[in-house]
């Protein structure tokens, strides 16, 4: 993981003043003729993100301005790739008759920054890369930034890595390693065991890659904490199975550990600030690949809750594998279980690959974590557990089908399936997320990405700490 771009000293760094664009005719009042002259001819005018390098009189830059518009958690995201390499700071923020938490502004704004700065470029032959770093001021809570900027960066490198050097055992290594750091307890149940531990629908589904499923497992804190499950959809890699992907369908199925690799982040967040809890993260891992053993349409398998499932489509593999995990996280009577997976296309077709779907079986949970998303931009959009479309997963021979028949209300669906998992006095977050950038913004490189993360982590810490 690459290192956190920050700096220790504001010497020899070069200042930073954010201008408001409705307050930009009366800012350059203040400023020279030569600076005024020399926006005037970048046509510099402080419009939100726009960036203008000012040099001083000897020719060498001496300050950047940024132009802004609105409050936008991405701002500071665009700047350390578009300046010259070197230190900075954050120094003046001109902003007449707007109110603005200058507080939470400068924390953004470093965050962002952080964010921006990131590439996963460690197989590349020739790889050294010259970033930006910023100085963060004395005034915002920088531990929980160092924090929440590695957790982020855990999670994008996860979802980057070829599935050839993160199968589910190394996932499980990778995961071992985050449990060590911070003495929590860890342990991974694999191949042949899950069958003998009642994990068979993990099995299942992974039983036919030369790579073995497992179940992976970090807990730590008190019996008598309040109790937070943390569950990832961890499909390392998934071919569609015998229901067979497309090329294009295939193509970024590295990152179909998504809801894993979200968890995993979040997970070392929560443990790296010491969140008065008791956590526990669940990772089903599996790679969906096809053999002679592959799980078939048409088949039934058993899941640890005793409900029996009829395998409608095997390319609906990463349910199967949470309805395990999901029925097992319910054993110990959390107070809070949230998944996370990349689970469904409809979701996507809904809502875009930026938002998150969230469904809860507390619509009161669902308003405030969808509150916590848009006070951070870290946005989730609410979508019902439709009951009566339980009729469209009904299996007559089994106790539901995994896809059932209908192209409709696909990602409800799929929520309703892993819901009949899930004890009804046991509250419940499902995300079904994107987790990928196809597109470079500032702050959001081309790749993996961190989804609902932020939010998740606030929701948490108000609730259950």
């Amino acid at each position: 993981m690459q290192h956190i771009p920050f700096v220790d000293t504001i010497k020899n760094a070069i200042p930073i003043h954010l201008v408001h664009e409705s307050s930009f005719k009366e800012w350059i009042k203040g400023q020279s003729d030569f600076f005024t002259q020399w926006f005037k001819s970048n046509n510099f005018m402080a419009r939100h993100g726009d960036i203008c390098l000012v040099p001083g009189q000897d020719g060498n830059l001496e300050k950047i301005i940024v132009g802004f518009s609105k409050s936008d958690f991405w701002l500071g995201g665009g700047i350390p790739r578009k300046v010259p390499t070197g230190s900075y700071y954050l120094d003046t923020i001109f902003a007449l008759n707007e109110n603005i938490d200058y507080i939470k502004f400068k924390e953004n704004f470093c965050i962002s920054w952080c964010l921006g700065s990131y590439s996963f470029i460690g197989y590349k032959t020739k790889s050294s890369e010259n970033i930006s770093k910023l100085f963060c001021p004395q005034e915002i809570d920088k531990k929980y930034i160092l924090k929440l900027v590695e957790s982020i960066f855990i999670t994008r490198d996860l979802i980057n890595t070829p599935t050839e050097d993160l199968s589910p055992l190394k996932l499980a290594d990778y995961s071992e390693n985050i449990a060590k750091k911070y003495n929590a307890e860890f342990r991974v149940i694999k191949g042949q065991d899950l069958i003998k531990n009642n994990f068979p629908a993990i099995h299942a589904v992974g039983r036919a890659s030369i790579n073995e499923p497992c179940l992976i497992e970090i807990c730590k804190g008190e019996l008598n904490l309040p109790k937070l499950t943390l569950v990832g959809k961890g499909v390392c890699f998934d071919s569609g199975g015998m229901d067979l992907k497309s090329s294009s369908g295939m193509r970024l199925m590295k990152k179909d550990m998504g809801g894993a690799a979200n968890i995993m982040g979040l997970a070392n967040l929560i443990l790296g600030l010491d969140l008065p809890i008791r956590i526990k993260v669940l990772i089903p891992a599996v790679e969906n690949m096809i053999s002679s053993n592959s799980f078939k349409p048409g088949d039934i398998i058993s899941t640890r809750k005793g409900i029996s499932v009829e395998i409608g489509n095997t390319d609906a593999e990463g349910r199967l594998i949470l309805a395990d995990a999901l029925a097992y996280a319910c054993e110990e009577r959390p107070d809070l279980l949230i998944d996370c997976a990349t689970l469904t296309g409809s979701a996507r077709s809904a809502l875009g690959p930026d938002i998150p779907a969230l469904f809860s079986n507390s619509d009161l949970l669902a308003q405030e974590l969808i509150t916590y998303g848009k006070e951070i931009e870290d946005p989730l959009w609410s979508l019902p557990l439709w009951e009566d479309y339980l009729r469209l997963i009904q299996s007559k021979i089994a106790d539901l089908n995994n896809a059932g028949t209908s192209s409709f209300a696909g990602a409800i669906t799929a929520a309703l399936f892993l819901e009949s998992f899930i004890d009804k006095n046991v509250s419940w977050i499902h995300l079904d997320m994107y987790c990928w950038n196809n597109e470079d913004r500032p702050g959001r490189p081309i790749g993996g990405e961190a989804q609902g993360q932020r939010a998740l982590f606030d929701l948490i810490s108000n609730k259950l700490c």
